[in-house]
């Protein structure tokens, strides 16, 4: 893929606008932009403000068609091979020079327009298994498509790593977004996980056995806790650039600590620690490497 000649010459030169979005969709991954060498950091802000974009369109539409056409929108911009699909648009204009700029492969990125699609409807998630591959394909793919702009060379040893560090930023996400969710009657514990803690999907979103639901959620968060354990056990396969792709997840642990401090009581009340404890622990990462 080319650069489109129609893309302003603005876009080709910075990436301003994606990093002021990325501000207000995902203070995380804004703050892990700002950690980063500040070469790296517009397109890394472009890659995690596509990601933001697609993680939210469940948040701005009513039903699941207006949100399915939202992402076949960004598949066309990604294999509109002139461009014109992404003009006027900020963010896909900077999703396009980041692409052309550090090879990045669209499949995957189309993997991950695909996996959300499971965001808007509320359908169970049926294994274990099923979730992973849903981490795999946005969380764990976010981690190195960052590796592969932070140093390519390096980013077929990330591979493991960022495979299983996905999947434990997947299960830390729907641990803060647990009472959201609720609220919608979606589920994404997986179904063979509540069910060895005796609960189906409808007896989960009642919310009225909460010696279950305790367990289900420590249970939940042991499975963070188990790809957490593995990320670390291959984090020294990972270059000395490529962890900055991985900084968010020094968040992970803290909220496994406290969703199995607040079991069942996770339903009614928000456990994201504050803002200064979350760039605290993102800044230590990123000065250190460890998670």
């Amino acid at each position: 893929m080319t650069i489109p000649e129609n893309l302003p010459a603005s876009g080709k030169a910075d990436y301003d606008q994606s990093l002021g979005a990325l501000r207000i969709s995902d203070r995380d991954r804004y703050l892990a932009c700002l950690l980063s060498p500040p070469d790296k950091r517009g397109p890394l802000s472009a890659l995690y403000a596509f990601h933001a974009e697609i993680a939210r369109i469940r948040d701005i539409v009513r039903e699941p068609l207006p949100g399915e056409i939202r992402l076949q929108w960004w598949r066309d911009v990604l294999y509109d091979k002139t461009g014109a699909g992404a003009n006027g648009h900020p963010l896909a204009e900077a999703l396009l020079v980041a692409i052309e700029a550090h090879d990045l492969p669209i499949p995957v990125l189309q993997d991950m327009i695909d996996a959300r699609i499971f965001d808007l409807y509320d359908d169970p998630m049926e294994s274990r298994s099923s979730l992973e591959g849903y981490a795999g394909e946005t969380a764990s793919a976010l981690i190195q498509l960052a590796s592969l702009v932070l140093d390519p060379a390096g980013a077929p040893q990330s591979a493991v790593a960022a495979g299983h560090a996905g999947v434990a930023q997947t299960v830390a996400g729907l641990l803060l977004l647990l009472p959201q969710h609720r609220r919608r009657g979606q589920v994404y514990f997986p179904a063979d996980l509540l069910a060895a803690t005796g609960l189906t999907r409808e007896t989960f979103l009642s919310g009225e056995d909460k010696d279950a639901i305790g367990l289900a959620i420590r249970a939940f968060a042991g499975l963070g806790r188990e790809h957490l354990a593995k990320a670390r056990a291959d984090a020294a396969r990972i270059s000395a650039a490529n962890r900055h792709a991985f900084t968010a997840l020094a968040l992970a642990e803290p909220v496994f600590d406290r969703a199995e401090r607040a079991g069942a009581g996770l339903f009614e009340r928000s456990i994201l620690p504050a803002q200064w404890r979350r760039q605290w622990w993102m800044w230590r990462t990123a000065r250190t490497g460890r998670w």
